[in-house]
């Protein structure tokens, strides 16, 4: 299933992801170019001591370049070749789609459209590219499939992710693009990020101070473990999707179609309550955590569960990692990294 000697194109590579994409690459010997802008949505330092880990692999090269500067996104294309491009850079977050909406289009819209333009014009073989959860918005069946429709997001988010999906699918159907998205859920783990909530407990309970806790701690999520996503990005990587021949557009199926698209969800299937996840941090901690019980907030769905038969058949990956686990290994990064 893995292939080696790639030239692959990661985006968002100083990333959450998109480090631990780059990590597993390098380490089954594919060439990897990282690209990351470095914003300030969170602590550039964390984006920089991620990067100085890929750096010493000499298969690595990283361009500090935004995805909707079109000319350097054009000149990259056109110097390098690669056979796939993962592309997980992104304006991420739902509560900063509130109050930032213009970053979300910059980089999910524009910059997207710069991404779908190099890899038509330089005879990219497959693109990988990051979906969300977040795109089943208001929908209230679960778990949540792709073969549902959802057009009904709850977030400026959330729209930006399934409007790549469309995207994605316009340049399969006029180019023949092999495009998969993956709809990811509730990413967590080592190397994670600040603005999420396992970051903000951890950090919050370590430092005596409360934790907000929304809806109620009436929310469920499908925290899906770092190594988890990983695995199942790398899979979807080595399999270029083929139009499904049963595909009909009076009954059009959103996961497939009859060009060469695919959609997935990458989740653990087993969603957890919030309350038993702070449970899990606590009990890495040692500590109890001090609760602030809010409303659910603008732009969040109360709970996330995802059906992942299409990756499971496709791939034969399963997510196996428990919270008690994955929390307990973050806890442990977290404080050899803090040093707390």
């Amino acid at each position: 299933m893995e292939k080696h000697n790639q030239d692959v194109l990661v985006t968002g590579a100083a990333g959450f992801i998109g480090y631990h994409l780059c990590r597993r690459l390098l380490d089954q010997g594919c060439r990897v170019t990282g690209l990351d802008n470095l914003n300030d949505y969170y602590d550039v330092s964390l984006k920089q001591a991620r990067l100085d880990r890929l750096r010493p692999s000499e298969n690595f090269t990283f361009s500090r370049t935004d995805l909707e500067d079109r000319q350097a996104m054009e000149s990259l294309f056109s110097e390098r070749s690669f056979d796939v491009v993962v592309n997980l850079a992104a304006q991420a977050g739902v509560r900063y789609s509130l109050t930032n909406p213009h970053a979300y289009a910059d980089t999910n819209l524009i910059g997207f459209v710069n991404v779908l333009e190099g890899c038509r014009h330089s005879g990219v073989d497959h693109l990988v590219f990051a979906s969300s959860s977040s795109v089943y918005g208001a929908n209230t069946r679960m778990p949540f499939s792709v073969h549902d429709n959802v057009d009904h997001p709850v977030s400026l988010y959330a729209a930006t992710k399934k409007a790549n999906e469309l995207m994605a699918h316009t340049y399969s159907h006029l180019y023949g693009l092999a495009c998969t998205g993956l709809r990811f859920f509730t990413v967590y783990g080592p190397w994670g990020r600040p603005d999420m909530a396992l970051f903000l407990f951890t950090r919050a309970i370590l430092a005596g101070e409360p934790i907000q806790v929304f809806n109620h701690g009436r929310m469920r999520r499908d925290f899906t473990y770092i190594d988890d996503i990983v695995e199942g990005v790398v899979r979807i990587m080595g399999r270029r999707p083929e139009p499904n021949p049963a595909w009909q557009g009076d009954t059009p199926d959103p996961g497939t179609s009859y060009a060469p698209y695919r959609i997935y969800n990458i989740g653990n299937n087993q969603p957890v309550e919030l309350m038993d996840f702070v449970g899990a941090v606590e009990k890495a901690l040692g500590q109890t955590a001090k609760k602030v019980f809010l409303d659910l907030q603008p732009g969040d769905v109360p709970a996330t569960y995802a059906n992942i038969d299409d990756l499971i058949a496709d791939t034969g990956f399963t997510p196996q990692t428990t919270v008690e686990d994955g929390v307990a290994r973050f806890v442990r990064w977290y404080r050899e990294y803090y040093g707390c």
